[in-house]
């Protein structure tokens, strides 16, 4: 993780989703976000086809605290390779994708459950 980043030290709820960003804890983000168990990050990621381990490498990292990774494609449906798909199931996550909006609502159903998720949410226009 890069500590110098700038991030939210907590999970929260989101808000809001469009017009490019997120609105969570009386705060709003242009581009897209990672949300973990215990902070929301900036995503670099714009596109599903840049979606790899590497640009997932903080659920990695963090996989001892997620028992579910949402990944938000935007406002199109991608099918996540079976290297990723095999590789998060090493780490005991289980992967689920679907477009932006239905993740932003299964990951707030989800935090408000306390369940162990983490969503990686790719901003929509």
């Amino acid at each position: 993780m890069e500590p110098n980043r700038l991030h939210l030290p907590r999970s929260a709820q989101i808000e809001a989703y469009g017009n490019s960003g997120f609105r969570f804890d009386e705060m709003s983000h242009r581009g897209s976000l990672l949300c973990l168990p215990d902070a929301i990050w900036a995503w670099s990621i714009s596109d599903p086809s840049n979606i790899d381990q590497a640009s997932l490498a903080m659920v990695f990292e963090g996989a001892k605290q997620i028992d579910t990774l949402l990944i938000g494609t935007g406002m199109n449906i991608w099918i996540a390779p079976a290297s990723l798909r095999e590789a998060l199931r090493k780490v005991n996550i289980v992967l689920d994708t679907m477009q932006t909006g239905p993740a932003v609502r299964t990951y707030n159903v989800m935090i408000s459950e306390r369940r162990r998720v983490a969503a990686a949410l790719i901003a929509v226009p």
